[in-house]
């Protein structure tokens, strides 16, 4: 291979800040709640026993990375993943985890996809 096959420099660097949101807990656990459905910020606080400055932190990180999008339905804002592509990352992910768990691969699949 020769450095005429490798990706233009800030290709690698885009892809490593797009793992770094994959680094933090809460981010998982807020993506994971959206790769089964969309919801509301309340709904997130609730499910997730977080406060909501801290949902809404997070959701506005998520959102900058562009992984997550949102809507207004009136009042509430319902947020989803932003495109088939998170859904797939965290899919392959969740089967990478569960494999080296010795699960089944779809052990971690949601019951309603989005």
């Amino acid at each position: 291979m020769s450095k005429k096959h490798l990706l233009p420099e800030e290709v690698f660097y885009d892809m490593a800040d797009f793992f770094k949101v994959f680094g933090d807990a809460s981010r998982i656990k807020i993506l994971y709640s959206l790769y089964i459905r969309e919801m509301s910020v309340g709904e997130l606080v609730e499910l997730l026993d977080m406060n909501q400055s801290a949902v809404s932190h997070q959701l506005r990180l998520l959102r900058q990375s562009d992984l997550v999008k949102f809507r207004k339905e009136g009042k509430a804002v319902i947020y989803s993943l932003d495109d088939s592509h998170v859904f797939a990352v965290l899919e392959q992910g969740f089967k990478h985890i569960a494999h080296k768990n010795g699960l089944e691969e779809n052990e971690y699949e949601p019951k309603d996809n989005p």
